[in-house]
């Protein structure tokens, strides 16, 4: 049995995980043979970013130019936007910003999926601890959310939570309780047969209890993003897949192999947008799960 995992890191504890993500990544950019930006400008734009706290934003290093690439969103006002671009001088040209159409936010809302009594998310992947079994999701879903239905009318249990980390991370963990709701080893129509780790132009799909399912290609790696609110999430697959309020949680998958789990982003599947993902090994390791 899952003893319930609950992070929330500090600030602090945050910059430091994703400044030393970032310098490995620049210093393997200047390594390849690119005219790469200096790892400890890199890091020092990070940790000047995270300082800022600026809500609606998202960061990572560009892998062909080893510069930190920001995204701001809607919601950041043009004083903030001002503030952003001071970095890039501040560190010598490590920095680029560019406006995002849309807000960035985790996506829940009401309607079909996985139900709690506040929101709907999307199912991520069904896993085993033994004969004992549970579905990862988002842990913006679980955070503070029990009991989980199939529906909102919440006539038939799923299952509890058993397990959040989010902030910092964006992971959950669910116990199926009820044997009357099926748990196949699939997404959709896939049959699952693994994991894998993401890795830049990879060809991906995601599925979502709003939008179904939808595909484009891995475009950043180790990405930071600061929701409105001030949650900042660390050590996220970026990608070109637009998702919507509801497909939270909903797994990312390149074939038969679970990359991710869907953390949030911005626009939506009529205009386009850009998707998160936490890794999926990370929380398979931290319960000693394995996918079926």
């Amino acid at each position: 049995m899952i003893g319930k995992r609950r992070t929330a890191r500090r600030r602090s504890t945050v910059v430091a995980s994703v400044v030393s993500l970032l310098v490995g990544t620049a210093l393997a950019v200047s390594s390849g043979g690119a005219a790469a930006t200096p790892a400890a400008s890199v890091s020092g734009a990070a940790a000047a970013l995270e300082s800022l706290g600026i809500a609606g934003t998202a960061w990572a290093v560009d892998e062909r130019t080893g510069k930190l690439r920001v995204l701001a969103d809607s919601a950041v006002t043009d004083a903030d936007l001002a503030r952003l671009r001071r970095i890039d001088g501040d560190f010598a040209g490590a920095v680029t910003v560019e406006r995002l159409d849309g807000r960035l936010r985790t996506l829940l809302s009401g309607g079909d999926g996985i139900y709690t009594t506040a929101w709907r998310c999307s199912a991520g992947v069904n896993v085993q601890s033994g004969s004992t079994y549970y579905f990862v999701t988002a842990g913006h879903c679980t955070d503070g959310a029990s009991t989980w239905y199939t529906g909102s009318t919440m006539t038939t249990v799923i299952g509890t939570t058993v397990g959040t980390s989010f902030p910092g991370d964006d992971f959950g963990v669910v116990r199926y309780s009820n044997p009357a709701v099926p748990h196949p080893g699939t997404v959709g129509a896939v049959d699952v047969t693994g994991t894998a780790t993401a890795y830049l132009g990879q060809s991906v799909c995601r599925r979502g209890a709003a939008t179904g399912v939808h595909c484009g290609v891995v475009t950043g790696l180790n990405a930071t993003v600061d929701y409105s609110g001030g949650d900042v999430v660390s050590g996220l697959i970026q990608t070109n897949i637009c998702a919507e309020p509801g497909d939270s949680g909903g797994p990312l998958y390149a074939g038969d192999k679970i990359l991710g789990i869907l953390s949030g982003g911005s626009g939506d599947c009529t205009s386009g947008g850009r998707t998160y993902y936490q890794p999926i090994q990370e929380v398979l390791n931290a319960y000693g799960l394995s996918v079926y």
